[in-house]
């Protein structure tokens, strides 16, 4: 904060480019991370190998933790079914919902009810589904009482809006039999926004934020360092997950949070344990179509992301945990005031435009026309990489358009977000209520 102080000063005392020293400070940290990602992923590929193919599979259970999600809980379901290896038992962890989801198990699945706490019988219909009825108490406490009802091999969390490609159980079994030390896993996902203009602009920017954010995700895992998995389509090996105490009812964001606890216990109790984003593993996941959604959810993100960072923050430097406590989250440290560098970068350049600096504007214009060659050529790179480790497509033409249009607008409903997350941190709370499913609802319709 004191740099960033420092560098925003230099707006009143230079008259040349270094007035927008902040701005400067900003695409050059962006820049030297792209430039990590893109060499941490040069030989990004496929992970799945004939040999895969005579593995012994591992016993498998998926939890959906639903509150109020009737109008896409059969759906998920089936989703999860109808899946190559499909899971053993799936658990609906019902955190009390008074919405037809009750009508959904009994009538759709033909379910018991079961008392609250209590886990139902198998039922004719779907003889793997249980459902777990719970009092309202948020996610994590939803899926850590239907840890408890679970002896399966591996544990996967299934958000109520998240629907797994065929084939993901399948390499999820896969790839825990392959390598006995990964501990917890990832799947990449594909946001879906519903119909309207205004839904499909956000998808197409979402999209290509998923691309490269999972691209860095992976980038990290090659040096070990990787912290962040997605909750909405996780895997986790059922022993460590409860050595570590499960998911953390205190944190806005449980699916980061606990990531950082596997790794601590690893380094404690001397453990080779391994997180990894696995490329085979797809789903789709709804995501914010509108302006305040949106914003929300960038909100609740950033505020557990400040808080997870805040928690383990002794480890921020700590050789004893290799490269994630002297490059990860040394970086994850720069990150929490990134909002500010990105907000105020803009705000100068407006001014300076505005007020017809020319001799301070220009040079920022020609920087940031470098900036953008350099993203456009980066995320034609990220598309083709991305096609080749999932067998996803997107369109480069699409792309193009996203990369240009970006700096001036998706970027700073991010920024804002992750500032109103700094803001609503002190008070912040964890919540979970209903959620609009335009995007799920659509894409199923």
């Amino acid at each position: 904060m004191l740099l960033f102080a420092a560098l925003l000063a230099q707006a009143f005392i230079r008259t040349g480019a270094g007035a927008w020293a902040v701005g400067l400070a900003y695409i050059s940290y962006d820049t030297l991370l792209l430039f990590f990602v893109a060499f941490k992923t040069d030989h990004i590929g496929r992970a799945h190998s004939e040999q895969d193919d005579a593995l012994p599979l591992p016993s498998l259970a998926a939890i959906v933790a639903a509150h109020n999600e009737a109008s896409v809980l059969e759906t998920t379901i089936e989703a999860l079914r109808r899946q190559d290896a499909a899971p053993d038992l799936i658990i609906i962890a019902d955190d009390g919902s008074t919405d037809r989801s009750a009508a959904v198990l009994k009538h759709v699945y033909r379910l018991t009810s079961p008392a609250i706490g209590g886990l139902s019988e198998p039922g004719p219909i779907a003889p793997e589904l249980r459902w777990l009825r719970l009092p309202h108490g948020g996610k994590a406490r939803a899926l850590n009482a239907a840890i408890q009802h679970i002896d399966t091999d591996i544990i996967v969390t299934v958000d109520a809006d998240t629907l797994a490609d065929p084939g993901a159980i399948l390499a999820i079994r896969r790839a825990f039999a392959r390598e006995p030390e990964l501990v917890a896993a990832t799947g990449v996902l594909r946001p879906i926004c519903g119909s309207g203009v205004k839904a499909q602009l956000f998808q197409a920017f979402q999209a290509y934020e998923y691309v490269r954010n999972f691209l860095s995700r992976h980038a990290w895992m090659q040096m070990d360092s990787l912290l962040l998995i997605s909750g909405a389509f996780a895997a986790f090996r059922r022993k460590p997950l409860l050595a570590v105490g499960g998911f953390d009812p205190a944190c806005l964001v449980e699916d980061y949070e606990v990531i950082h606890r596997l790794h601590r216990h690893a380094v404690e109790h001397g453990h080779e344990w391994r997180v990894r984003v696995l490329g085979d593993v797809t789903a789709q996941t709804d995501a914010p179509g509108s302006l305040l959604p949106f914003l929300r959810q960038r909100r609740r993100w950033f505020a557990g992301f400040l808080q997870t960072q805040y928690w383990n923050r002794d480890m921020i430097g700590n050789s004893r945990f290799g490269w994630l406590g002297t490059a990860m989250l040394p970086v994850k440290a720069l990150d929490t005031v990134q909002p500010f560098y990105g907000i105020a970068a803009f705000v100068l350049l407006v001014a300076f435009v505005a007020t017809g600096n020319l001799m301070i504007a220009l040079p920022i214009l020609l920087a940031m026309a470098v900036k953008i060659v350099i993203d456009l050529g980066w995320l034609i790179v990220s598309i083709i990489r991305y096609r080749r480790w999932t067998g996803q497509r997107l369109s480069i033409a699409g792309a193009l358009l996203v990369a240009i249009a970006e700096p001036v607008s998706f970027q700073l409903l991010r920024h804002l977000g992750a500032t109103w997350g700094w803001l609503s941190l002190a008070t912040g709370r964890q919540s979970w209520s209903r959620a609009r499913r335009g995007g799920i609802l659509a894409r199923v319709a």
